[in-house]
């Protein structure tokens, strides 16, 4: 199922939403310019990469010219390819301009990137010995999902199924979209436990813990900078 719009207007011009996906989009047009070999060493520099972030965690220097905290952040604007970018974009247009409606453009953005660190670190924690870079924004996107369902959930979502050469279109509450997005993110977690090599970051595969761990951060921590915040009674009078 692959969303293409809501039915959720919004009374601001989402600011933050679009310099998010331009930085996102300039990083990657930046790591499409390096050869193979200097990619790499790219992503191992600003990517994080687990048993290298458990080391700094220990205290151990992992002698690399950037702190590894720091790439809890920055790995947050790097994609593995076209189609990652794409995804992780789509999702962050449609859900992201409601959400930083709700908080503000300053809350959001630090709501954005609160919960790409820990949704990282959820999926560091099932994977502290890997030596695989994780990278991208869908912790961070996930987490604005997560604030989305519980604020919007009768939202409506327009979406399509793509079967060969028919794209059937569909519309759905936000709550069973993003809900059965959640509970496939969660199952498949769950399952990489078992297959560590075959499912998941060892293998430079999906972060599932980091989609399932971002989702619930964001419900919890949306509320608490204030999703539910009542609009002023200045607003509920012009419009504005």
């Amino acid at each position: 199922m692959v969303p293409i719009r809501d039915n959720n207007p919004t009374k601001i011009t989402p600011y933050v939403t679009y310099g998010l996906i331009a930085a996102n989009v300039l990083a990657f047009i930046y790591e499409a310019s390096l050869p193979p070999q200097y990619l790499d060493s790219f992503f191992h520099l600003f990517a994080v990469v687990p048993r290298e972030l458990t080391a700094s965690f220990g205290g151990i220097t992992v002698n690399q010219p950037v702190p590894e905290w720091v790439t809890l952040i920055t790995a947050q604007f790097l994609h593995g390819g076209l189609l990652h970018l794409a995804g992780n974009m789509l999702f962050l247009w449609i859900f992201g301009n409601n959400v930083e409606d709700k908080l503000g453009h300053v809350k959001y953005l630090f709501f954005y990137i609160g919960c790409g660190i820990l949704a990282t670190l959820a999926q560091w924690y099932f994977s502290q010995t890997s030596a695989v870079p994780s990278l991208g924004a869908s912790g961070a996107i996930a987490g604005v999902m997560g604030a989305y369902i519980i604020r919007f959930p009768q939202a409506e979502v327009l979406g399509i199924v793509p079967l060969g050469f028919f794209f059937p279109t569909f519309r759905v509450p936000a709550y069973f979209f993003l809900g059965f997005w959640f509970l496939q993110q969660a199952f498949y977690g769950v399952a990489s436990l078992e297959a560590p090599t075959n499912i998941g970051m060892e293998s430079g595969g999906i972060a599932y813990w980091a989609h399932a761990g971002g989702f619930l951060f964001g419900a919890i921590l949306g509320p608490v900078l204030g999703l539910f915040r009542e609009d002023s009674e200045q607003e509920k009078f012009t419009g504005y």
